[in-house]
C-alpha cells in the first residue's frame, strides 16, 4: 500500500518548471500500451517533440503506461511515480474518470500541471482537455448502423468497462440516436462489458452470439479490442461477410483489414496522432505560460471500404507511426 504522506510531501517539493537552460521534459501516460491506438498517440507525441527540437525548444517527451486498459492501480502509480521525478508536466489519458482524480489534483498542486487527452476526467484540476466528441461518435455509429438496417431489426452494443469516460459517452450517444430515431430497431442487449483484451471481448462476444445469433441483424462494438473481439467471434460463428452488419470503433491493422475484406462495415474513427500531438503542443504552451483552449475537438469520422483510400481519411487510417517509434 502507497504512503500517502509520503506522496504529497514528494508533491510539495515538486514544485519546479523548466528554465530555458533545460529540457521540458514531458510524461506522457496512455490508458496501455498494447493497442494501435495508443502507438498512434504516442507518434503523435514523438512528432510534436521532433518539432520543438528542429525549433531550437529543448522538449523530451518520456512515455509510459500500463500494459492491459484495466489497470487503474498501474497507472495511478504512473502518474506518482512521474511526480516524484519532478517532470516538468504530464499529458494523461485517465483509464477512470474518478480513479484518477486524486493523484492528478495532487500533481497540480505540486505545480505539475496536467493536460488530460481521449478520455475525460471529473476534475476542473487539468489545464486543458484534448479529444474526440465521443457522444458523436456513438451518435455516427447508430445513423450508420440504423441506415444498413434500413431502420429495422434487432442490435446488440457491446460496452468496454466501467468507468472509462470515453467510451460510457460513445455507448450514451449510440442509444440517444437509436431510441429516438430507430424506434423498430430492439436492443437486444446493451449491457454486456468486453473487458480490456481482444481475449476477453472475444469470450463475451461468443456468449452474446450463443444467446442472440439467430436474432441479431446489427452489431456496435465501442473501442478497438472490442471490435477484434467481436470480429473473431463472428467468423467463428459465421456470422461475417456482411450476414450481420458491423460497425466498430478506431482503426488499426487488423481491423482496416477486415473492412476491406467485408467482415465489417464500418469504422467510427479518431484521429490518435492528433491527439498526442497536441498534447504535448499544449503541455509545452501552459508551461511557457501561455493561454490554451480549455478544450479541444479532434474530430471523429467514419470510415467505410468506399471511402477507405480517400485523402481525408489517409493520416488516420494509415497512420505514419514507422516515422516517429523508431
Amino acid at each position: 500500500m502507497r504512503n500517502p504522506r509520503l506522496f504529497l510531501a514528494l508533491v510539495a517539493a515538486c514544485a519546479c518548471s523548466a528554465t530555458a537552460a533545460e529540457a521540458y521534459k514531458i510524461a506522457v501516460i496512455p490508458k496501455g500500451t498494447t493497442h494501435e491506438f495508443w502507438k498512434s498517440i504516442h507518434a503523435g507525441a514523438r512528432k510534436a517533440e521532433a518539432e520543438f527540437k528542429a525549433a531550437g525548444v529543448d522538449v523530451q517527451v518520456i512515455w509510459k503506461g500500463p500494459i492491459k486498459e484495466d489497470d487503474r492501480e498501474q497507472q495511478i502509480q504512473v502518474v506518482e511515480t512521474f511526480v516524484s521525478q519532478r517532470v516538468n508536466g504530464i499529458v494523461l489519458a485517465p483509464l477512470d474518470k474518478r480513479g484518477l482524480v486524486a493523484p492528478v489534483e495532487a500533481a497540480v498542486r505540486g505545480k505539475i500541471p496536467v493536460v488530460v487527452i481521449d478520455s475525460g476526467l471529473e476534475s476542473k484540476a487539468p489545464s486543458a482537455y484534448i479529444a474526440t466528441d465521443n457522444r458523436e461518435g456513438g451518435r455516427i455509429a447508430a445513423r450508420q448502423l440504423g441506415q444498413m438496417l434500413g431502420a429495422k431489426g434487432n442490435v446488440i452494443m457491446l460496452r468496454l468497462q466501467v468507468g472509462s469516460a470515453s467510451t460510457e459517452a460513445r455507448e450514451e450517444g449510440f442509444l440517444e440516436v437509436m431510441k429516438k430515431d430507430f424506434p423498430n430497431i430492439k436492443l437486444l442487449s446493451t449491457d454486456q462489458y468486453a473487458g480490456a483484451t481482444r481475449e476477453t471481448a472475444k469470450a463475451v462476444s461468443e456468449n452474446l452470439l450463443t444467446r442472440y445469433g439467430r436474432q441479431v441483424n446489427g452489431i456496435f462494438c465501442v473501442n478497438e479490442s472490442g471490435t477484434a473481439g467481436m470480429l473473431l467471434a463472428l467468423r467463428a460463428a459465421g456470422l461475417a461477410k456482411g450476414r450481420v452488419k458491423f460497425v466498430g470503433f478506431d482503426s488499426g491493422e487488423t481491423l482496416n483489414a477486415a473492412l476491406l475484406a467485408g467482415d465489417i462495415q464500418g469504422l467510427v474513427v479518431q484521429n490518435p496522432m492528433k491527439m498526442g500531438y497536441l498534447g504535448v503542443k499544449t503541455m509545452v504552451a501552459a508551461l511557457q505560460g501561455k493561454k490554451v483552449d480549455p478544450v479541444t475537438d479532434t474530430g471523429v469520422g467514419f470510415v467505410t471500404k468506399e471511402n477507405f483510400n480517400s485523402p481525408e481519411m489517409a493520416d488516420i487510417v494509415k497512420p505514419p507511426l514507422s516515422k516517429y517509434l523508431k
